[in-house]
């Protein structure tokens, strides 16, 4: 009886882990959840490079309430954002480019941008405890 529990648990246990893993996707091109998230981005984007923002995603995971960005702004038909011309001209020496990395949550019916981080040369988000309660398979590294 005990093993038979015991097997009942790691059974049951297995299987949650197996819905989480499950719960991170990438959203596709074309749907609500993908144009929300770079939309919820593109403010924040737009204030320091100037409109109009679209981007690139290098990688996009959603679940489980969190989402996980990494994007390549640019300008609208693929035009280069002249970093000069922008908040970011004093640091550009320091910055890897425009790349943006965001962290977004999703509460009050909408994608709130969290944390984010524009030209890092850096896995920045490594060792802080906000993104270690993330779902596992949420970042790229």
């Amino acid at each position: 009886m005990i093993r038979g529990l015991f097997l009942s648990s790691l059974l049951l246990l297995a299987a949650g882990y197996g819905v989480r893993a499950q719960s991170i996707h990438e959203p596709a091109r074309g749907t609500l959840e993908r144009s929300e998230l770079l939309n919820a981005v593109r403010p924040m984007l737009e204030a320091r490079v100037g409109p109009p923002v679209e981007f690139v995603v290098d990688w996009m995971r959603s679940g489980n309430g969190w989402a996980f960005v990494q994007l390549s702004p640019q300008r609208p038909g693929g035009g280069v954002i002249d970093l000069s011309r922008t908040t970011f001209a004093s640091n550009a020496e320091y910055m890897d480019g425009l790349l943006t990395i965001a962290l977004l949550r999703h509460q009050y019916g909408r994608w709130n941008l969290i944390d984010f981080a524009v030209g890092p040369t850096d896995v920045f988000w490594h060792g802080d405890p906000l993104y270690a309660q993330l779902p596992p398979g949420l970042t790229p590294y």
